[in-house]
């Protein structure tokens, strides 16, 4: 990851920066991004988005659970060490990690990231410990607006068997997100749940309790693109461009209800506009933005 952002000839580094820099956001959560304990992936993000006039002098990066080692086989292959072995799915520590840049001043983190997941039942080797955020769970205050993010970033709830703990552990990450966000004043939670609440796979009761929940509201924020085969869902709303299971709105930016939203939308231009292209050499994602009037 540090080589494809200094180098500056990566195509999806330099289109995700080109993203990041039209939304120029005050606040901004980053998945994918590779945790190292000497800190040299946050630095070169921080230096490419700097060359892009974006800098955040408040940051958030903590090693995630993705990649790290449970010393259990546990998905049932018969060998130890796998991508699937780890905490939360990765194939080194620190793979795919969280990132939270921000221009206003954060407080002290929360980070309930070793939250045991109690229930986990006979779906783990008996003995295992695993924690319900398969990548972290942050709630970061920031100062002097009242408001406490909460961050989102579930793992996918398919890739295993007939037992369905991937969907069982990722509907346990949205509860536990909501959990916490009922602690604070002014709950703002964003990141990617990985469930969308009308199409694909998973729990989608549970995304759709996250939706309604009387402690915030949905935004709702569109784009141009998204649409899939039978899908029911509004279009408009898709935030990741899969070919497997199609479209879908699985990245979400929940506010609390007392703050006033005046414009929300996702970056998925049509595909005439000619930043479409931009948008769609950075990735399957799509950045999802909501304007606030801070209290």
């Amino acid at each position: 990851m540090v080589r494809d952002l200094l180098s500056g000839r990566d195509a999806q580094a330099e289109a995700a920066l080109d993203v990041i820099a039209w939304a120029d956001p005050d606040v901004i959560l980053l998945g994918d991004v590779d945790w190292d304990a000497s800190g040299a992936g946050l630095d070169a993000l921080l230096r490419r988005l700097a060359d892009h006039g974006l800098r955040y002098p408040w940051h958030v990066v903590r090693r995630p659970n993705a990649g790290l080692p449970s010393g259990a086989d546990l998905d049932g292959d018969g060998r130890l060490g796998t991508a699937r072995d780890a905490l939360g799915y990765g194939r080194f520590t620190g793979d795919s990690g969280l990132v939270l840049l921000s221009r206003i001043p954060l407080g002290p983190v929360a980070d309930h990231s070793a939250a045991p997941w109690a229930d986990a039942g006979d779906l783990v080797p008996e003995g295992v410990s695993i924690p319900i955020p398969t990548v972290a769970q942050w709630v970061v205050p920031l100062e002097g607006t009242g408001l406490s993010l909460v961050t989102l970033a579930a793992g996918t709830p398919v890739f295993d068997g007939p037992e369905d703990r991937n969907g069982i552990r990722n509907a346990a990450e949205l509860v536990l997100a909501a959990t916490l966000a009922e602690g604070e004043a002014m709950p703002v939670l964003l990141g990617r749940a990985n469930v969308d609440p009308v199409d694909g796979a998973g729990r989608r009761d549970a995304m759709r309790a996250l939706l309604s929940h009387p402690r915030w509201r949905d935004p709702e924020p569109r784009g141009r693109g998204g649409g899939g085969d039978g899908h029911r869902g509004d279009p408009r709303l898709d935030t990741a461009a899969w070919e497997g299971p199609g479209p879908l709105r699985v990245d979400y930016v929940l506010v609390a209800s007392q703050v006033q939203v005046l414009d929300a939308g996702v970056a998925w231009p049509a595909a005439d506009d000619p930043f479409a292209t931009t948008v769609a050499a950075a990735g399957t994602g799509r950045l999802v933005w909501v304007d606030l009037r801070l209290p």
